[in-house]
């Protein structure tokens, strides 16, 4: 049956139909002068293990099971995913510029599923980011950060100064939408990856939590 469920997940990845996204704009925030030239992402700066339960939806199809996340040099980090039963799905090491795959499930090893979650994981674990211009609104700070024709809106929390959200788009248009909760500025308590062309759903919830 998981198998079955890995091969329709598969193939309703592959027959993808895509939505027509927005221009996404920031609406009712004003523009602020800041002296930051560069913000950070540091929930996963630890070199502590981050674990969490992981939900994965693509269209109708639910995968669950076990994610580790773990910093292994400035640059790098090594992303492990198990079944809910303890069998490995896949195994690779991932940095902004580098991805090498370790293990990947038979029913996985599809160039399309590689390459998506390859894309996902280096937006999540990106760490710094250059500002280009700085707004508020009533509850956070934004900083819009630009890389080549990749545009980023980092949402940080006015009251505690936590990263609560990441929009990232290219060509104007919206592609994921990162939510996090955290308590910390070092970990997310939990994660919500949402695409906005594709019908996929990545959601995390801590499972050990980081000192």
């Amino acid at each position: 049956m998981r198998r079955s469920l890995l091969q329709n997940s598969l193939y309703s990845l592959i027959l993808l139909l895509f939505v027509s996204c927005k221009t996404y704009q920031l609406t009712d925030v004003k523009t602020v002068s800041g002296s930051e030239k560069t913000v950070e992402n540091l929930y996963f700066s630890s070199h502590d293990d981050y674990v969490y339960k992981c939900q994965m939806d693509i269209y109708k199809n639910h995968v669950s099971g076990i994610l580790i996340i773990k910093k292994i040099s400035e640059t790098t980090h090594r992303v492990a995913m198990t079944s809910d039963f303890g069998n490995k799905l896949i195994d690779f090491e991932i940095s902004e510029n580098d991805f090498k795959l370790n293990y990947v499930l038979p029913d996985l090893d599809k160039k399309i599923v590689i390459n998506f979650l390859k894309n996902d994981f280096q937006q999540l674990l990106k760490r710094q980011y250059p500002v280009t211009e700085s707004f508020e609104n009533e509850n956070s700070k934004i900083y819009l950060s630009k890389i080549d024709k990749k545009v980023y809106y980092l949402f940080f929390n006015k009251e505690n100064n936590l990263l609560k959200q990441i929009i990232y788009t290219k060509n104007n248009k919206e592609k994921i939408d990162f939510t996090f909760d955290a308590k910390k500025h070092i970990f997310a308590d939990s994660l919500n990856l949402q695409h906005k062309d594709f019908k996929i759903n990545i959601k995390l919830f801590q499972i050990t939590e980081t000192e």
